[in-house]
């Protein structure tokens, strides 16, 4: 089993920046590729990006493209989402997830539990 803790949302205002982390644990922590996923409220959960486990391949979804960037340090077991430029629409329920690089939920296999990111205009 491999468990993943998001942190580092909040509330932030339009134009901002914030820093999340997923620290995973459990069994070959370091070894999935991981990817991040959000969920506004009355939305369905959406892909937002996507890192190979050595970190060496990303993905975004194209309306977050230039503006967050998804990175991993498997010494420490964390991969980071840095968002900059944030809008009113970015607001959502942040996911951190493991053992995919898809867009699709079902091509993960471990979800954290997931961290508020709300951005006020």
């Amino acid at each position: 089993q491999v468990q993943l803790v998001e942190s580092g949302g909040g509330l932030v205002q339009a134009g901002g920046s914030l820093r999340l982390s997923c620290v995973t644990s459990g069994r070959t922590r370091s070894m999935y590729p991981m990817g991040w996923f959000r969920q506004a409220p009355g939305k369905e959960r959406e892909f937002v990006a996507a890192i190979s486990w050595r970190g060496g391949n990303t993905n975004y979804a194209d309306s977050v493209k230039g503006r967050f960037t998804i990175s991993r340090d498997n010494a420490k077991n964390t991969v980071y989402l840095q968002m900059i430029s944030l809008k009113p629409e970015d607001t959502a329920v942040y996911y951190c997830a493991a053992g995919g690089f898809g867009v699709a939920t079902t091509d993960y296999d471990y979800w954290g539990q997931g961290t508020q990111v709300t951005v006020s205009s």
